[in-house]
């Protein structure tokens, strides 16, 4: 089975109904380690070592936050720079992370459609994430299509369901069937 950390960064937990939801959608499940960033670093001051060593221990690394400002919340952005060292994560002896995996698992309050070209905001989503796939690209981990949650801010209860009953099933390895 893959083990699978998620590193969830949203700076107000208690405030998102989604990611609760799609965090509390997952605790459960078997080889699935949820690491909250913002609970446990709330000076920001990050442990490397002990970072490192988590990533260590899983195959699969999950990037879950609100996506704002076209980008991750700052300690997250933060965890990359410190956690993801030279000589360790990337350059000629940073393989450390070889063979595995990452997936960005974000929530957009705006609906798809303010994300595509003449849209709003001009680009999907996918585009804006390309960072993180580069980022998977130079310390040799495979970049897995993202999980995106559109209309964060006015999804219905089903929906939410939905979504996190598509999340658990993404994290177990197994892909959702539409209902017929």
């Amino acid at each position: 089975m893959t083990r699978t950390l998620v590193l969830l960064a949203h700076p107000d937990l208690g405030t998102s109904r989604v990611n609760t939801a799609l965090a509390a959608g997952i605790r459960d499940l078997p080889d699935v380690t949820v690491h909250d960033l913002y609970a446990t670093y709330p000076d920001l001051n990050i442990d490397v070592a002990r970072e490192q060593h988590l990533l260590q221990e899983h195959d699969r690394v999950v990037l879950q936050f609100p996506f704002y400002w076209y980008s991750a919340p700052p300690l997250l952005k933060k965890w990359l720079d410190e956690v993801f060292e030279h000589g360790w994560a990337y350059g000629s002896k940073g393989t450390a992370l070889h063979g595995k995996s990452m997936r960005v698992a974000t929530t957009v309050g705006g609906h798809e459609a303010l994300y595509r070209p003449g849209g709003l905001n001009r680009f999907p989503v996918t585009d804006l994430l390309r960072p993180f796939d580069a980022t998977a690209n130079l310390t040799g981990m495979d970049y897995e299509e993202p999980f995106i949650v559109h209309g964060a801010s006015s999804l219905g209860d089903e929906e939410l369901a939905d979504h996190v009953r598509s999340y658990r099933e993404l994290l177990l390895d197994r892909v959702l069937q539409p209902a017929a």
